[in-house]
């Protein structure tokens, strides 16, 4: 019992890091960052050289997270920012630029699967249940960027023009706040956690160049259903991630590769707006 609800809590926290990123650029822009899969594998592959290189797989997770802030930065300076008013091809665009950047990595690294080293080893007793001791550092690590996002949104002037931006841009800028700023720096923020979200499940999963996309689907139902709600994206988290651990257990875990996506569509049926907001 006390390994199952470990591994809830775990699935939740996992789900919870993959999707914050995606959440930063959908609650400012309301665009959905389709880019992501690609993002997630750029974090996966920065591992991955950190590990061919014999350097710390601790290394990974700032190396990644500066990587996907300049492949953000990138990408919003050269392509998103002339298309904001134009949600669809701001979406089109995302999903193409994601499948360019899977491609440039393929070109790089090649199709064949590969493993990383994994930061922290061994697995340490819970409640008289031994536990893989990676999997609760990121659970913490889960707390510790929902507190600093929460922080970034609520508690600097970044976060303050953000949240004018979200609620009224035209208002914002007549108020003299540099919306582009706010979008640049949120698109490329955004794009820094869902990089290094993908160098952090590595240690977890092996790494191939499409390995961006299987998560992808997950992380839309979800923040789909969290709307730009930092609270209800870990409540989305808990109840999908604990659905799917439910049914892969005690059912299939075939199965259970649906949940997410069949549990988020009734739940929207029902709460078009979504779980809770802030």
């Amino acid at each position: 019992m006390i390994s199952l609800i470990l591994d809830i809590v775990s699935s939740a926290a996992i789900l919870f890091i993959l999707s914050a990123g995606l959440l930063i650029i959908f609650g400012v822009m309301n665009i959905l960052n389709f880019a992501h899969a690609g993002l997630l594998s750029v974090g996966a592959y920065v591992a991955l050289t950190v590990t061919q290189l014999g350097l710390s797989p601790w290394l990974a997770i700032p190396l990644s997270f500066a990587a996907g802030f300049f492949v953000g930065a990138f990408i919003e300076q050269t392509v998103m920012r002339w298309i904001y008013a134009r949600s669809l091809d701001a979406i089109l665009a995302a999903w193409g630029l994601g499948l360019i950047i899977v491609q440039l990595i393929t070109i790089t690294y090649g199709r064949q699967i590969q493993f990383v080293e994994t930061p922290l080893s061994g697995a340490i007793s819970v409640f008289g249940e031994t536990y893989s001791l990676y999997r609760l550092f990121l659970v913490g690590l889960a707390l510790l960027i929902g507190m600093s996002l929460t922080f970034l949104l609520k508690g600097t002037r970044l976060g303050l023009n953000t949240r004018a931006v979200i609620m009224n841009d035209n208002l914002a800028q007549a108020l003299g706040i540099n919306s582009a700023l706010v979008r640049f720096l949120s698109f490329s923020i955004g794009s820094a956690i869902a990089a290094m979200a993908g160098a952090l499940i590595t240690p977890l999963s092996a790494v191939n160049p499409n390995m961006g996309f299987p998560w992808l689907v997950s992380c839309f139902m979800i923040v789909l259903l969290s709307g730009s709600s930092l609270v209800s994206l870990a409540l989305s988290a808990v109840i999908l991630g604990g659905a799917q651990v439910l049914v892969s257990t005690f059912i299939s875990p075939v199965a259970g590769g649906m949940t997410i996506v069949v549990l988020a569509a009734i739940i929207l049926r029902i709460r078009p707006e979504g779980l809770v907001n802030d």
